[in-house]
C-alpha cells in the first residue's frame, strides 16, 4: 500500500502522463494549432508593418535599428526554445514522459533555424553598427555555441540504430548545454562586449521608447506563437509517423506468423 508521501510524489508524474497521451495530444493540438498559426501570423505581420514602416528611427542608428523587430524576437526564442528542449529532456529522463522525446526531437530543428536567423540578422545589424559582419565577443560567441548545441542534439538523436539510445544521449546533451543560457543572458554584464545591454528587463523601466517598444513586443508575441505552432505541427507529424510505423511492424509480424504456420 502506497504511503501518502509516495502517492503525492507520483501524482505529478500521473498528471504529466495523462496530458502526454498521444490521442489527447492530437485532439487538443488539432484544435489550437490553427489558432496559433492565424493569430501568430496576423500579430507578426501587423507588428512588423508597424515597426518597419511606422516606428521612428533611432537617433544614433537610423533605419538600421529596424532589424531589431526580427533579430530580438529570434534571439529570445533561440534561448527559450533551448530551454523548452531541456525541459522535454528532463521530463524524458525523470518521468519517461511519452511525448517528451518526440517533442525534443522536433524542437531541435525549429530552434536551430531561429538561432541561425538570429545570427544572420545580428550580422546584418553589426556591419553598419560595428563595421564588421562578425566579432568574437561573448554574446555572439555564446549564441554561436547555442547553434552548435542545437545541431549536436539534432545529429545525436539520429546517430543510433536504437531510437531510445539516441533520445537518452540527446537528453543528456540538452541538459548539459543549459549552462550556456545564463552565459548568453549575462555575457554583456560579465564581460566587456560590443553588444549593447538589454533594453527590457524584469526590473526597472525599459530604456526603449514606447513607440518602438510596442511593435517589438508584438513581433515577439507573434513569432512566439508561430514557433509554438510549427513545433506542435512537427510533433503531430512525428506522433502519426510513429503510429504508422507501429501498425506496419504489427502487420509485418502477423504476416510472418501466418507464413510460418502455413
Amino acid at each position: 500500500m502506497a504511503t501518502p508521501s509516495s502517492a503525492e510524489h507520483r501524482r505529478p508524474a500521473r498528471t504529466l502522463h495523462r496530458f502526454a497521451n498521444p490521442g489527447q495530444f492530437l485532439r487538443l493540438s488539432g484544435k489550437i494549432t490553427p489558432w496559433l498559426f492565424w493569430i501568430g501570423g496576423l500579430v507578426t505581420v501587423g507588428s512588423l508593418t508597424w515597426g518597419l514602416f511606422f516606428a521612428p528611427d533611432d537617433w544614433q542608428q537610423g533605419d538600421t535599428v529596424r532589424i531589431m523587430y526580427v533579430h530580438v524576437p529570434f534571439a529570445w526564442l533561440a534561448s527559450a526554445g533551448y530551454f523548452s528542449l531541456a525541459v522535454c529532456s528532463f521530463s524524458s529522463l525523470i518521468w519517461r514522459h511519452p511525448l517528451a522525446d518526440l517533442a525534443a526531437v522536433e524542437i531541435g530543428p525549429v530552434g536551430a533555424g531561429f538561432t541561425a536567423v538570429c545570427l544572420a540578422t545580428g550580422s546584418l545589424w553589426g556591419k553598419p553598427t560595428w563595421g564588421a559582419w562578425w566579432v568574437w565577443d561573448a554574446r555572439l560567441t555564446s549564441v554561436f555555441v547555442l547553434l552548435l548545441l542545437y545541431l549536436g542534439h539534432i545529429a545525436l538523436v539520429r546517430a543510433f540504430d536504437d531510437p531510445t539510445r539516441g533520445y537518452r544521449a540527446g537528453a543528456i546533451l540538452a541538459l548539459v548545454g543549459v549552462i550556456n543560457l545564463p552565459i548568453i543572458k549575462f555575457s554583456v554584464e560579465w564581460w566587456n562586449t560590443l553588444h549593447q545591454p538589454a533594453s527590457i528587463g524584469l526590473t526597472g523601466a525599459p530604456t526603449i521608447a514606447a513607440s518602438m517598444l510596442w511593435p517589438l513586443l508584438g513581433s515577439a508575441i507573434g513569432f512566439t506563437l508561430l514557433f509554438a505552432a510549427i513545433t506542435i505541427t512537427r510533433t503531430q507529424a512525428a506522433v502519426m509517423e510513429q503510429r504508422i510505423r507501429s501498425l506496419l511492424m504489427a502487420k509485418a509480424s502477423s504476416m510472418s506468423g501466418e507464413e510460418s504456420v502455413s
